[in-house]
Order: structure tokens, then C-alpha cells, then sequence
């Protein structure tokens, strides 16, 4: 905290829990900072409903990060009804699909030279050329919004709670530009089941992580 000129951390994360040391045991540990004034508050990474439960019968979590999207949708399975209900802050990674979600989807050439989508499913063929074509009428109804496709899938995860809170990332301004316009639109019902329509549950092809990726987040649902 010294080196970062802080006397407190805001939001400390456990990204990546060790599943032999019990969650409520950490969760006491990670209380014992916040008693102690190291942190403000504390948040898990990609644990089930029911792990976070256990961890906010020994001291509330303040966020809980996941990856959610139009082509990640497992969160509905319970997690952000758990977030609500425990007032937990729901930080949604990815939420434009690790560029699905955008204008300018990568391509295989592209993919191949991102150590992490290099061998992802959904970025491998034939899954990607599928995936691709499956998303050309979600960017053409974003055109439609006055948005962009990023800037859309920034707009529906919004709208689909006050709890949610989406992370993009970026080094393009002009896309960071369209995101924040998403950020500022407030989808009606019709447009969102619009959106839904275009990109319905289940819509992409290959698993989000491989079995290498698997390692560490807990399955559910």
C-alpha cells in the first residue's frame, strides 16, 4: 500500500480461490482486513451462488466478478439473483465477448497471436466462422440504434440489472467511445427483446473456456 500511496485498498479480489481451503475460511481472513483497515471491502471471482452464500454468512462481499454477455449467459442461472438479493455488486468481465460483441470481430489470424484465444473454442474454427456470421445481425441492429456493436452489448448488459456493473476493455479510443455511448443508453423493452431475438440464449458455438481455462473458476447451473 506504501508503493501505491494509498492507507487502504478500496476493493480487494480473491481471482482465483484455492477450492482446498475452505471459502468461509477465507472469507475470516479477508473480514480480518477490513476490521484491520487494510480495505475498504472484498469480492470473489467467478464462484458459484452457492459459494457466495457461504462467504456472506461470515461478512458481506462487496462485488462478485464473472464473465457475462450476449454470448455468456450462465450468470442468469442463479448467480445475479444471488448478487441482488445479497446487495453484491455483479462485475461482468467481458461483456462484449472478447470482441464478438463488436464492429470488428478477430479473426483466426488474429486470435492465434492472443496467447488466451489462441486456443479457445469459440475461437477456433469451425466454431469461429460460426460464431462470426451469427453476430452480423446484432451489428446491423446496432447500426439501426445509432450505436456500436460494442456499444450495444455495453447497453443490454446494463439493462439487465442496477447491480450490474460491466468492465470493458480497450486501448481504442474511438471504442472506448462507443461504449460509453452504450453506456448511456437506456434500452427499451421492445429494443431489448429485439437484441434478444437477433442473439437468443444458447446462440454461440464452443465452450467460453477449454479444459486448460477451466481450471480454477467453479461450475454451476
Amino acid at each position: 500500500m506504501a508503493r501505491l500511496g494509498v492507507e487502504k485498498i478500496d476493493l480487494y479480489y480473491i481471482h482465483r480461490r484455492d477450492p482446498s481451503v475452505p471459502i468461509e475460511e477465507v472469507t475470516q481472513t479477508l473480514a480480518s482486513f477490513v476490521k484491520s483497515g487494510k480495505i475498504s471491502g472484498f469480492g470473489f471471482s467467478e464462484i458459484s451462488p452457492t459459494s457466495l452464500r457461504a462467504a456472506h454468512a461470515v461478512h458481506p462481499v462487496a462485488a462478485l466478478q464473472s464473465e457475462y454477455s450476449l454470448s455468456t449467459r450462465t450468470p442468469e442461472l442463479g448467480l445475479l439473483q444471488t448478487c441482488a438479493a445479497l446487495s453484491t455488486t455483479f462485475v461482468a468481465f467481458s461483456p462484449v465477448g472478447r470482441s464478438l460483441l463488436t464492429d470488428k470481430p478477430h479473426d483466426r489470424q488474429r486470435a492465434a497471436t492472443i496467447p488466451f484465444l489462441a486456443n479457445n473454442p469459440r475461437f477456433m474454427e469451425p466454431n469461429l466462422g460460426q460464431n462470426i456470421v451469427s453476430t452480423s445481425n446484432f451489428r446491423a441492429l446496432a447500426s439501426d440504434f445509432g450505436l456500436t456493436a460494442a456499444g450495444l452489448a455495453i447497453s443490454w448488459c446494463l439493462a439487465k440489472g442496477n447491480h450490474i456493473l460491466p468492465i470493458p476493455g480497450t486501448r481504442n479510443v474511438d471504442h472506448f467511445k462507443g461504449m460509453v455511448a452504450g453506456s448511456e443508453r437506456t434500452l427499451t423493452s421492445t429494443e431489448l427483446k429485439e437484441v434478444e431475438t437477433v442473439l437468443p440464449i444458447g446462440w454461440v458455438d464452443g465452450d467460453r473456456y477449454s479444459d486448460a481455462q477451466w481450471k480454477g473458476p467453479e461450475r454451476y447451473g
